[in-house]
């Protein structure tokens, strides 16, 4: 009668471990780490100034769909930019291409960049996509 208990402790157990994703609140997860950045576009104004005037800083961009292949070419995730132009998706530990598809509006892309997801989360990836003025 006693290894039928000590079965269901055990099942019971590794349910438990194994539901839900466990956090350290840095980024990390049972799954995977965090991978960040910020999508933004410019220039906003059609001639530089020196000192730059803050109005014409880039300005972050919404709604941008960020494709992130395997080597395999086969799509890991997808992940769409807030409306301050900041992302994150949880990748477990590989190497990836993050590609960014084009957004109405905008002329200029930013080009594919290589993730590489250690252990450790990654933070400050940097998009940079063309309004077109010049």
């Amino acid at each position: 009668m006693r290894r039928p208990a000590i079965l269901v402790l055990a099942l019971l157990a590794v349910a438990a471990v194994g539901c839900g994703r466990q956090s350290d609140g840095i980024g990390t997860t049972a799954t995977g780490y965090a991978v960040s950045g910020y999508a933004h576009a410019g220039p906003t104004c059609p001639v530089e100034q020196d000192p730059t005037d803050p109005a014409c800083d880039d300005r972050p961009v919404a709604g941008a769909v960020l494709v992130v292949r395997t080597t395999a070419s086969e799509v890991a995730a997808e992940v769409t930019t807030t409306s301050d132009g900041t992302f994150t998706v949880t990748l477990p530990p590989a190497r990836y291409t993050l590609v960014p598809k084009p957004v109405e509006g905008l002329l200029g892309t930013p080009g594919e960049q290589t993730l590489l997801v250690v252990d450790t989360p990654l933070t400050g990836i940097d998009l940079s996509y063309d309004t077109g003025i010049r």
